[in-house]
């Protein structure tokens, strides 16, 4: 048995020295980090540090990536009645759409229980976690931020997304010559901030190896067999949502499915190759301007919806987090259940194309409601091919919601003419 462990970890790491992929890489990790785990686990639990320091520098990009991405989203455009129609249509789809991606997520964890029958143990010299009840009037009072700096430093994800929505706004009043610097600059920051993100990704394979090391050192293989119960109730859920709210919208807006998917083909496999939204984008763009959707309506729609409409991500994040309080030993009420929810409906918005992304929003959300850090490691060895699925329907989404914007804007596109005239 020793021997067959010792042959996969030299195969898969051969894999990885000769694909050269970081997908591969992280995937190699995972696997290394559960075998060493396994056969040693007196000094695979030694590794947590490097789980704990890649946590640390994907905290670090929230409030500048937020503030970033959400501004200039908001404030690049010039011509407020436009933008606050056009815009408006966007929101209110993506609002609708984002809530039903959370229903199904909660609904997917409450049938499964995927977390059902692992418990953390505690962990020495540390108090026992205990979650955090909020009122309906503590959650929206909390929304607003008192002092955005004492916000940032406490990680309050909330406040900071309500900030950077009234700061945009307040941009986009201004004047030109007062106004384009600014929005230059958050161009820059949020441009610099996907580039200091990808960086830490390039850290990524040491941090899965040293999360998944220390979870199968401290908890046994095991704690793999809930986590392939997530996975696969993951990408069941994103197929039937899929089936069930994207297809109907397609049909409304009168989109013809099979030859939109056939021009997304490109884009949506960079998504899945690079469990980036992103890296997607530039060929998101692309293909629906050559689908005859206006630039404008592109530049305008698309962007919103990389930080106001992650349909996969919206339907990963409440069952990961159900997850981490279930293998926590933490049982969640239905009343803390809701709230949770109105908390992801906001919080979540302001993460678009950034690897991992979703992970980013459950961790701040973990740790506003008190849920175990340690937990939400063992999320880490799996979390890349979650990350892959819960991506392309994102892409998938934000293209479907640009196409859709833009019938209802009037605009006869290419792709929807030419079959309407068959």
């Amino acid at each position: 048995m020793v021997a067959i462990q010792l042959f996969l970890a030299v195969a898969v790491i051969s894999v990885a020295v000769y694909r050269r992929s970081l997908t591969v890489w992280i995937v190699a990790s995972m696997v290394l980090g559960a075998v060493v785990g396994h056969l040693w686990p007196t000094v695979a639990i030694h590794f947590q540090v490097l789980g704990t320091i890649f946590l640390r520098l994907i905290k670090v990009i929230i409030a500048p990536l937020l503030f970033g991405t959400l501004v200039s989203g908001i404030a690049g455009h010039t011509d407020l009645k436009r933008v606050y129609r056009v815009g408006l249509k966007a929101l209110v789809y993506f609002e609708i759409v984002s809530t039903l991606a959370l229903l199904f997520g909660f609904a997917a964890a409450n049938i499964s229980h995927p977390g059902i029958g692992v418990h953390l143990p505690s962990i020495a010299g540390t108090a026992s976690p205990e979650f955090v009840t909020h009122s309906w009037s503590e959650t929206f009072i909390n929304m607003f931020p008192e002092n955005i700096a004492k916000s940032i430093a406490d990680g309050q994800i909330l406040q900071i997304v309500v900030f950077c929505i009234v700061f945009g706004e307040a941009l986009a009043m201004v004047a030109k010559p007062y106004r384009e610097p600014m929005v230059n600059f958050v161009s820059s920051l949020s441009e610099t901030m996907f580039k200091f993100t990808n960086l830490i990704m390039y850290l990524a394979p040491f941090g899965v190896f040293g999360a998944t090391a220390y979870t199968v050192g401290h908890l046994g293989i095991g704690i793999f067999l809930p986590l392939l119960k997530l996975l696969v109730t993951m990408y069941l859920v994103l197929i039937v949502f899929s089936l069930t709210v994207f297809v109907p919208i397609a049909r409304i807006a009168r989109v013809p499915i099979l030859r939109f998917l056939k021009a997304l083909m490109e884009p949506l496999a960079i998504a899945f190759g690079t469990a980036s939204s992103e890296a997607a984008l530039p060929q998101s763009i692309e293909k629906l301007e050559e689908m005859g959707v206006s630039r404008e309506t592109v530049a305008l729609v698309l962007p919103l919806g990389f930080s106001f409409n992650l349909a996969g991500s919206g339907i990963y994040q409440p069952m990961a987090l159900i997850f981490v309080a279930e293998i926590s030993g933490i049982h969640l009420t239905f009343s803390q259940q809701v709230i949770m929810l109105m908390t992801l409906l906001i919080s979540s918005k302001g993460i678009g194309g950034v690897a991992r992304g979703a992970l980013v929003v459950i961790l701040a959300v973990a740790a506003s409601f008190h849920l175990p850090m340690e937990s939400v490691l063992v999320l880490f060895g799996i979390d890349q091919l979650m990350d892959m699925g819960r991506t392309v329907i994102n892409v998938l989404g934000n293209c479907l919601a640009t196409v859709a914007v833009s019938r209802w804007e009037g605009e006869e596109g290419l792709l929807i003419a030419e079959h309407e005239t068959k």
